[in-house]
């Protein structure tokens, strides 16, 4: 798909319906002459998949435009099946972490599909260049992934599908990076986000001077250090006024990041800033950000049902 087409927005709506005689493990299928009757036991699996699919979340990869870095770049686009019946829809933007790419979460987590046909919304997965952190470097002009993903992408996402068109349709959350990505541009970008959430972030970089490439985007902390506290998410809070953004923070209790999330909270709660913070057992690794994911956009689902409701 090029980013002048629009995404193909109707699946193939053929469906089969299907009819099991378990008892001699013979699979029929109805309105079928019985002389071209199949017996199926072995290709039930398959068969049943061909019955089903159409009734399931789309997937879509698609190539945007960045007008400020002068490139196209790939995204995941995951619709629910609902999609189709014409009604506007949330969006949920959800980033990937350091040395990932937009492919990581549809590739990673098995429920993800699933869970956007059951919360209703669509999910859009950006390319993160690895090592952006979501920053317009000052370090380095080539890198503008701020600028890229609140504006360009939220724009072209808007143009290409069917979207609730207001803070109060869009969300954004990821993990690690991108759990420092979500609540950065959230924070400094509330026109457009209405709600923001972070899995295993890197919510406070400062203390990770020497790590994955932040010194390349920012320079490094002994020669620039406005740059790294101008642009840490622990201080961003004077961006925010209680109830302004809606958060949801989490992280586990054995990963590397546990702390600064822990400080994070705290400092939340000395502004009565209200959120949501999750901790439980687990590490920085998928099997904990595929449990995680399911709560955000849970999350992210009762956050847009009340925003309609107010409006």
């Amino acid at each position: 798909m090029t980013k002048n087409q629009p995404p193909s927005t109707v699946p193939d709506q053929r469906e089969a319906t299907c009819v099991s005689n378990y008892a001699n493990n013979t699979y029929l299928i109805p309105n079928t002459p019985m002389r071209h009757l199949f017996r199926l036991t072995y290709l039930l699996p398959l068969f049943l998949a061909v019955c089903t699919f159409s009734f399931a979340a789309k997937v879509d990869t698609v190539d945007t435009y960045s007008a400020s870095m002068k490139k196209t770049i790939k995204a995941v686009v995951i619709t629910p099946d609902s999609y189709t019946t014409g009604a506007e829809l949330p969006v949920v933007y959800l980033l990937h972490g350091y040395s990932g790419n937009y492919g990581d979460w549809i590739r990673r987590s098995a429920a993800l599909p699933a869970t956007v046909d059951a919360q209703n919304l669509i999910v859009v997965c950006p390319d993160g260049n690895y090592g952006s952190w979501y920053f317009d470097s000052p370090a380095d002009p080539a890198f503008r992934y701020e600028t890229y993903v609140a504006n360009e992408l939220v724009a072209w996402v808007d143009s290409h599908y069917k979207t609730i068109k207001t803070r109060q349709g869009r969300a954004i959350t990821g993990l690690s990076m991108g759990g420092h990505g979500a609540l950065y541009l959230a924070m400094r970008h509330q026109d457009v986000f209405g709600a923001a959430g972070s899995m295993s972030g890197g919510v406070d970089i400062r203390p990770f001077p020497n790590n994955w490439d932040i010194a390349k985007r920012l320079g490094t902390y002994a020669q620039f250090p406005d740059r790294w506290e101008q642009n840490t998410v622990i201080n961003l809070l004077h961006l925010l006024t209680p109830g302004a953004l809606s958060l949801i923070i989490d992280c586990g209790t054995e990963d590397f990041f546990f702390r600064v999330n822990n400080n994070l909270h705290d400092k939340l709660l000395e502004r009565n800033i209200a959120h949501d913070y999750i901790t439980r057992p687990g590490g920085h690794n998928w099997p904990y950000w595929n449990t995680a994911v399911t709560h955000q956009l849970l999350y992210m689902r009762q956050y847009f049902d009340k925003a309609q409701k107010r409006s």
